[in-house]
C-alpha cells in the first residue's frame, strides 16, 4: 500500500498530467508500470497470507475444549468475522472513495497506507497475549507423502487380519476410517523393525504415514465436491457491474436532493448481510437451540442450501426487474439512448441486493463453518483458504461465462444479450440463464450432501471416537510394544 501511495506522490513514478477527456495522454513508462504492478503484487501476496490465516488465528484464541459453550462461541465468531468484512467493505466504498474523489489520490492512498501501518503495529503489540499454535511440519508435504506411500503399497490387502497402523503421537486414533480406504495403506506397518525407528518415528515418511496424516487428506478430499457447489452463488454475486449499469440508467433519487451513486447500491447487500448476522446470532440461534437442542441452530449444510436457494431467487428477481426496465425504456423510445435516465426508480433493484445479502450470509458463513468443523485443528487455515480460492475460481468462471454468452448471442449479426446498451440487449435472458444454472447447482448440492453423509464435528468426533476406541480396544493397546508407540 505504501508503494502504491508513492506512485501518487512522486512525479517520476507516474505518467505526466493529462486532461480528463483528452485523447493525447502520455502512456506510462516500463519502469512506472513495474512499480505499479509490484504494488499490486505485494498487496495480493499480503492478502493471500492474511485472509486464510486471520480467521483460523482468531478461532485459536477462542477454541477452548473445556468450555461447554465452545461450539456456540466459535459460530458467533465466524458470523461476526464475516460481518466485520462487510462493514470494512462499506467503509471502503463510502469514506475512502469520498476521500479519493474530493482530496485526490495522494491523500486517498495515504489514508489506507497509514491504517495498514497502525493495524500492523497493533497486531505486533499484542503478540505476547496470543495463543500460538506451533506448526510441526508442512501439511501439503504430508498430503503428498500419503499419496506416495499409498501408491507404493497399492498391492497391500486392506482386509488382512492383525493389521498394525502407525498412529504417531496421537494414541486416541487407533484405526483409520473406512471412507477412501485406498489411502489407509499409507499408514499400515508392514514390518515394525524395517518401518520404525526405536522411538517410534517412521524410518522413511514416504513409505509410512500416521493415521492423522491419512485422515487429514481424507477430510480435504471429501470436502472438495461440497466446496465446488459454492461457485455458482459467488458467480451470481459477482454480477455487480451489470447491476451498476442498470442503476445508472434509472432514477436514483431519494427525495429531491439525495441521489445514490450507481456503484453504491452494493452497500444494500452488505447492510442486509450485517443486519441478518446480528439478528440470526442474537435472536434466532438461541431460539432454534432451545427447539432443536443443537447449539448451532440450523446445521451448516442446511444454511449452505438455503443460501443457494436464495441466490437463485435473487437472480430470478433480477431478471424480472430487468425485463420490466427494458420494456419501459423501449416504450419510452429510449432503445437507442442508453445515457438517458428513464422514469423508473432504481429502488426496484434493492430487493435483489437484499436477497443476495441474505444468500451470502447463509451460504458463505455456512461454508466457512462447515470447512472448519470438518477439518482437524492443524488444517484451520485451509478452511478459509478454500473459501477464498472458491471466490477466485468463481471470478474466472464468471468471466468465461460472460465471454461465452456474449460471443454466442451475437452470432449472425444479432445484438448481444450483454450489449453495452442494455436497452438493445437482453440482460434479463442472461440473468435467467444464471438462475437455471443456480437451480441445477442446488440439485448438485443435494447430491453432494447425500454422498457426504452426516457431517459431525471432526475435532469433537476425533476426541470422542478416540476415547471410545481406547475403551473398546484396550486389549489392543496393551498388546502394543514400545516400538509402535
Amino acid at each position: 500500500m505504501t508503494l502504491l501511495w508513492l506512485t501518487a506522490v512522486i512525479p517520476k513514478l507516474k505518467p505526466p498530467p493529462c486532461a480528463q477527456f483528452s485523447s493525447n495522454c502520455g502512456s506510462a513508462s516500463p519502469g512506472q508500470l513495474i512499480v505499479l504492478l509490484s504494488s499490486f503484487g505485494l498487496m495480493s501476496i499480503g492478502a493471500g497470507c492474511i485472509r486464510p490465516c486471520s480467521m483460523a488465528f482468531g478461532a485459536d484464541q477462542l477454541d477452548k475444549k473445556d468450555n461447554p459453550k465452545n461450539e456456540r462461541l466459535l459460530q458467533s465468531f465466524f458470523s461476526w468475522y464475516y460481518a466485520s468484512i462487510g462493514v470494512s467493505t462499506v467503509l471502503a466504498l463510502t469514506i475512502i472513495v469520498y476521500i479519493q474523489d474530493h482530496l485526490g489520490w495522494k491523500v486517498g492512498f495515504g489514508v489506507p497506507a497509514i491504517l495498514m501501518v497502525v493495524s500492523a503495529l497493533m497486531f505486533l503489540f499484542g503478540s505476547s497475549l496470543y495463543v500460538k499454535v506451533k506448526v510441526e511440519k508442512s501439511l501439503f508435504i504430508g498430503f503428498i507423502q500419503v499419496l506416495v506411500a499409498a501408491f507404493r503399497k497399492r498391492n497391500l490387502p486392506l482386509s488382512a487380519k492383525n493389521v498394525e497402523y502407525h498412529y504417531g503421537k496421537d494414541p486416541n486414533i487407533i484405526a483409520p476410517t473406512d471412507k477412501l480406504r485406498c489411502l489407509n495403506r499409507a499408514c499400515i506397518i508392514r514390518d515394525p523393525q524395517k518401518d520404525l525407528n526405536p522411538e517410534g518415528s517412521p524410518i522413511n515418511p514416504w513409505n509410512l504415514c500416521t493415521i492423522d496424516q491419512v485422515e487429514s487428506l481424507k477430510a480435504l478430499l471429501r470436502v472438495i465436491p461440497m466446496w465446488s457447489t459454492g461457485f455458482m452463488i459467488l458467480v451470481s454475486l459477482n454480477q455487480n457491474s451489470f447491476s451498476t449499469l442498470q442503476a445508472s440508467m434509472m432514477d436514483r433519487h431519494l427525495g429531491p436532493k439525495i441521489q445514490i451513486p450507481a456503484g453504491s447500491f452494493t452497500v444494500f447487500t452488505i447492510i442486509t448481510l450485517t443486519i441478518w448476522v446480528a439478528i440470526y446470532d442474537r435472536a434466532i440461534v438461541p431460539l432454534l437451540a432451545k427447539l432443536t437442542g443443537k447449539p448451532r441452530g440450523l446445521g451448516t449444510k442446511m444454511r449452505m442450501g438455503i443460501g443457494l436457494v436464495l441466490s437463485a431467487l435473487a437472480m430470478a428477481v433480477s431478471a424480472i426487474v430487468e425485463n420490466i426496465r427494458r420494456n419501459i425504456a423501449i416504450d419510452l423510445g429510449l432503445a437507442d439512448k442508453p445515457r438517458v435516465v428513464m422514469d423508473m426508480s432504481a429502488m426496484w433493484l434493492i430487493p435483489q441486493y437484499c436477497l443476495f445479502g441474505l444468500a451470502e450470509a447463509f451460504n458463505a458463513i455456512g461454508q466457512i463453518e462447515f470447512y472448519f468443523s470438518q477439518f482437524p485443528r492443524n488444517m484451520s487455515s485451509i478452511a478459509m483458504a478454500l473459501f477464498t480460492l472458491g471466490m477466485a475460481v468463481a471470478n474466472l468462471v464468471g468471466s468465461f461465462l460472460v465471454k461465452i454468452v456474449d460471443k454466442a448471442t451475437k452470432k449472425g449479426g444479432n445484438e448481444s444479450w450483454l450489449s453495452r446498451n442494455l436497452n438493445e440487449g437482453h440482460l434479463d435472458y442472461y440473468y435467467w440463464l444464471i438462475t437455471i444454472m443456480c437451480v441445477v447447482n442446488f440439485l448438485y448440492f443435494l447430491g453432494c450432501c447425500w454422498a457426504y453423509g452426516p457431517s459431525e464435528d471432526a475435532r469433537a468426533k476425533m476426541k470422542d471416537n478416540g476415547l471410545e476406541q481406547m475403551e473398546s480396544k484396550e486389549d489392543v493397546c496393551k498388546a502394543r510394544t514400545p516400538l509402535l508407540v
